[in-house]
């Protein structure tokens, strides 16, 4: 299906809904949504999710993390790792 045939078929179904008030706003704040998600940079495919998860996983077995030390707060935690 074309680009073009999909904005067809959501403006022929937004007719079939146009004179329901609640309808309407529903289909509204869907596409805010979807909008919004599209627009957001931290979001990723759960490929790029797990493949960073692998990644750290690996960061950690190679020794490269870092831990709080008991009592340090998050503040202090940033700072002595150069954050």
């Amino acid at each position: 299906m074309t680009t073009c045939e999909i904005k067809s078929e959501i403006d022929q179904a937004l007719g079939m809904i146009g004179n329901d008030k609640e309808l309407l706003q529903k289909a509204l704040r869907s596409l805010r949504r979807l909008v919004k998600n599209k627009q957001d940079a931290t979001l990723m495919t759960e490929e790029d999710f797990f493949s960073r998860v692998d990644e750290a996983r690996e960061q950690i077995k190679r020794g490269e993390s870092y831990a709080m030390l008991p009592g340090e707060s998050f503040s202090d935690f940033r700072k002595r790792i150069g954050r």
